[in-house]
């Protein structure tokens, strides 16, 4: 077993202290490299915890083996088979008897896997005494969720590296909703109010519309980021990126149809972690098809906002929407919904309240219909701020910036915007 550095100050209450510390918002957590985990627990609790850990977002990439069994156990298996990267135990073990217990699995494992022990005793000599041996972590009984994946980061993440951009998805409960022009001037919102690099991403590749509500015409864009993820750099990302603003950048879909665009589950997972990596914000314009690859990019977003216009094939759509994305992401708070072209003229509508009441959820906006305001935007190539900044749309707009950016929180939304839905913090 190998050690690693750990600083602790003195004190009555330290385990504890540092217990809460851990138990934090899981929301920051980065997500986890491709590590092997295998978990033996001695009670069903933690059993259940390290079940809800192994289906998190963060843990995509890592293999998890949940066993129920005790120290003895994980010697025992680990005799005839290599260890993986870490070893997370429980144990009821006194603490005067935890080390000569440890010493046959000791023996067995490697010298870099990592072990992590959950234990009964709130004791500042032993864990004092496990970290010098080698034990890379001791946690008191009962531990949550975001401890347990709290630890593990601390363990395989290098808290050195730069921090990962956020990504915000947009996706629409139905073709014609107005999820694209949303994340659109979402996107050139966060960029303008926040003074903040921004990436929007068209993932429509053969009807993204991107390029022309920015009235742009570049020659390259996400397809070659897409078809050719073996080139795929920070050098050639800065080739396919398109000024938009000075700080937005777009990477425009080709909106052709010269070919088949079928992609495989992973398609974008190369683009959208090189974009986590290169940029503070990047907004993805996911298109309204249900595939392996459009679940993967919605479960893997650190914000998902649903755009839906009050009829019923809205209704059903955005129920196993939601339905959907809360098992995919067990542990994320509940996307957005945004009601979009509420109260056009002519038009059998469902009521909001009715609407959100058989979703079980509150929108963050409700955006009325303005058939004017929207086409003059997109004929001109604008946003809506530019086109009316004092229009009570645009404020909607710049509301729901700060709401997908985490610079403030959702209340209630009542009919033309936001209103006093949002209570900002720290709005900048």
């Amino acid at each position: 077993m190998s050690a690693i550095d750990y600083k602790i100050e003195t004190g009555a209450d330290e385990t504890e202290g540092l217990a809460e510390a851990r138990t934090g918002d899981i929301d920051h957590l980065r997500p986890l490299p491709r590590i092997s985990v295998h978990a033996f627990c001695e009670t069903e609790a933690l059993q259940r915890v390290m079940e809800r850990c192994g289906h998190d977002r963060r843990m995509a990439k890592v293999t998890m083996r949940v066993n129920s069994g005790t120290i003895a156990a994980a010697a025992n298996m680990f005799s005839t088979m290599a260890t993986p990267n870490l070893i997370i135990l429980e144990t009821s073990t006194e603490p005067q008897h935890l080390m000569e217990e440890l010493a046959p699995l000791a023996a067995v494992c490697d010298p870099s896997t990592k072990v992590v022990i959950i234990g009964r005793y709130n004791d500042i000599p032993l864990y004092r005494d496990l970290i010098r041996n080698g034990i890379s972590e001791y946690i008191v009984a009962p531990v949550s969720m975001p401890e347990v994946l709290g630890t593990i980061a601390s363990i395989f993440v290098d808290p050195d590296a730069e921090p990962l951009g956020r990504t915000i998805a947009f996706i629409g409960a139905k073709g014609g909703v107005g999820s694209s022009t949303l994340a659109h001037n979402c996107a050139w919102g966060i960029s303008n109010l926040f003074s903040t690099e921004v990436v929007l991403a068209d993932l429509d590749l053969p009807y993204g519309t991107a390029n022309i509500n920015f009235d742009q015409d570049p020659p390259s864009g996400i397809a070659e980021a897409v078809f050719s993820p073996e080139r795929l750099d920070e050098v050639f990302l800065d080739r396919l990126l398109t000024k938009c603003s000075e700080r937005l950048s777009l990477l425009a879909a080709p909106s052709m149809l010269d070919r088949a665009y079928d992609f495989d589950p992973a398609a974008f997972q190369p683009l959208t972690e090189l974009l986590q990596r290169n940029a503070p914000v990047s907004v993805l314009d996911v298109p309204h098809q249900w595939s392996e690859w459009t679940r993967n990019v919605l479960s893997e977003a650190d914000e998902v906002v649903v755009t839906a216009v009050p009829d019923l094939a809205n209704l059903r759509n955005a129920k196993n929407l939601f339905d959907c994305l809360k098992k995919l992401r067990p542990n994320d708070k509940m996307p957005h919904l945004v009601l979009n072209q509420v109260g056009m003229p002519k038009r059998p509508e469902i009521t909001p309240g009715d609407f959100c009441d058989s979703l079980e959820i509150e929108p963050v906006a409700i955006i009325p219909f303005d058939a004017v305001l929207f086409g003059n935007a997109a004929n001109s190539g604008r946003m809506i701020a530019e086109i009316d900044k004092k229009a009570p749309i645009a404020e909607t707009l710049s509301q729901l910036a700060h709401l997908v950016t985490g610079r403030a929180e959702v209340k209630k939304a009542k009919k033309g915007g936001l209103g006093k839905m949002l209570g900002l913090l720290g709005r900048k």
